[in-house]
């Protein structure tokens, strides 16, 4: 299995909208997605900090959904959003 942990900086009257657009965006996308297993998202109200963890199959399966044109739509609605640029890092996950 493979995570992708995607470290963000909302704006401070944005993080709302951010998680809606995640939950009713994102999320439904990401279910259809080949390798699919699970995503997380990780918020602190009172500094904008969050994290987006998806877990895939594959690391195969987690590179595919970079390229795929109505995710990344939905995930570039997200940039104005945001205090500063996305960190995303990609582990090796190993589930309990």
């Amino acid at each position: 299995m493979f995570a992708r942990v995607t470290h963000v900086q909302s704006k401070p009257e944005k993080l709302d909208e951010i998680v809606a657009l995640f939950q009713d965006s994102v999320m439904p996308l990401l279910k259809q997605q080949q390798g699919f297993k699970s995503s997380l998202l990780l918020t602190d109200p009172a500094t904008g900090k969050g994290m987006s963890i998806t877990i895939w199959e594959s690391e195969a399966d987690l590179q595919a959904g970079d390229s795929n044109a109505v995710l990344l739509e939905q995930v570039l609605k997200v940039m104005p959003m945001l205090a500063a640029p996305p960190v995303p890092e990609i582990f090796v996950a190993a589930l309990a």
